[in-house]
């Protein structure tokens, strides 16, 4: 079964530093949960959000007003309640990481 999505925002920047500064809004402006980026090419990139549709709508805007500081926004557009049939064109869900990972030790001689 698929989980329903509340709501699905989208931030699409010119260039990768817009895209960051916009993401780190993005994440500290409102509950929400990063769920992939993509490239598009010729220097385009999106993330994608996931929360309630206050939080997404929030957050896009804090996300898009960061990013146009910093450099060019494309477009930025919230989607409520998602469609089920647009779960195989969004990019997969991250993995959390591993609350404690392995740290690698390196021994000098």
């Amino acid at each position: 079964m698929i989980m329903a999505i509340e709501a699905l925002g989208l931030l699409e920047t010119r260039g990768l530093v817009a895209l960051l500064e916009g993401t780190d809004a993005i994440l500290k402006a409102a509950n929400v949960e990063m769920t992939g980026w993509e490239r598009a090419g010729a220097g385009l990139v999106t993330v994608f959000v996931r929360g309630d549709v206050a939080s997404v709508k929030a957050a896009i805007d804090a996300g898009s007003e960061a990013a146009s500081k910093v450099g060019t926004v494309v477009s930025a557009h919230v989607i409520a309640r998602p469609h089920e049939g647009l779960t195989p064109v969004l990019p997969p869900m991250a993995k959390a990481a591993p609350a404690n990972p392995p740290v690698k030790t390196v021994s000098r001689k």
